[in-house]
């Protein structure tokens, strides 16, 4: 979601196969290659499972339909290859009818460590592979469904409760503090830095608090919510959110944690 972007999208041919070139290929492979050893000891089980129900190619970029086939089975899923930047009302209605919206880009070796914006690698390893798992599935779509119904106001909001969760949360789990959201987990340096480091705070998640809480998309977090279970998100999705979101707004926002953002000399 945003306004500008330099790469341009890839488009499905009539088959529904989205053409790549070697050096594409060849960037998911060093991509894949890597994360997968970041993330050992530190993403949520549940995050492995869903690696091993999609069986993903390791030497090329999987294709939308070949996903899709298997999130269908399992959560009634599917991917749908958008441009890398689309509106938040195509967004969520895609997200209502249990469509994840995925970048078809993927980025250049100029940009391997980071991008703000998402690619298909952040799309495929870092988000639906937890769209294997019911709980977070179904939040989802109740996610989608909440922003159909909500106002451009309400949208601000609904998009914190998102960043915190699906992009950038965290769960505590017998073994430790562990990671499910795909922001973190298809990046190797938030992978560590958002376990590891003694930076940023790490709170027990509440959605009204995750509500109330801005972030900035450009660097590390300097905020993460913890939940204590995955169900705990199945919870949530039968919740009304957009009656959250008026308790949120009520009580105001938290004051950022993060330094301001650097002008850049005109």
């Amino acid at each position: 979601m945003g306004k500008s972007t330099k790469y341009e999208a890839k488009v499905p041919d009539e088959n529904g196969i989205i053409p790549y070139t070697d050096e594409e290929h060849s960037v998911w492979r060093d991509l894949y290659a890597r994360q997968i050893e970041v993330i050992q000891g530190r993403v949520c089980q549940e995050f492995l499972d869903g690696l091993e129900i999609l069986d993903l190619p390791t030497e090329r970029i999987p294709q939308p339909g070949e996903v899709s086939k298997v999130l269908r089975e399992r959560t009634g899923w599917e991917v749908a290859p958008v441009p890398a930047l689309i509106n938040f009302d195509r967004f969520f209605k895609l997200l209502s009818e249990r469509k994840f919206p995925a970048a078809s880009f993927i980025r250049s070796r100029e940009e391997m460590d980071y991008l703000q914006e998402p690619d298909i690698f952040h799309e495929i390893f870092g988000h639906t592979t937890m769209l294997t798992h019911q709980a977070f599935a179904d939040f989802t779509e109740a996610y989608g469904k909440a922003g159909v119904m909500a106002s451009k106001k309400e949208r601000v909001f609904l998009a914190r409760l998102y960043w915190f969760t699906v992009e950038f949360g965290l769960i505590d789990t017998a073994k430790g503090m562990r990671i499910y959201g795909g922001g973190i987990a298809s990046s190797p340096g938030e992978t560590v830095y958002s376990l590891e480091s003694d930076k940023p705070m790490r709170r027990p998640f509440d959605p009204i608090d995750a509500l109330r809480t801005p972030y900035r998309i450009d660097i590390f977090q300097t905020v993460y919510y913890v939940l204590d279970q995955m169900d705990d998100l199945f919870d949530l999705a039968g919740e009304d959110l957009l009656a959250l979101i008026r308790k949120a707004r009520a009580l105001g926002q938290f004051e950022p944690t993060y330094p301001p953002k650097t002008k850049e000399a005109a």
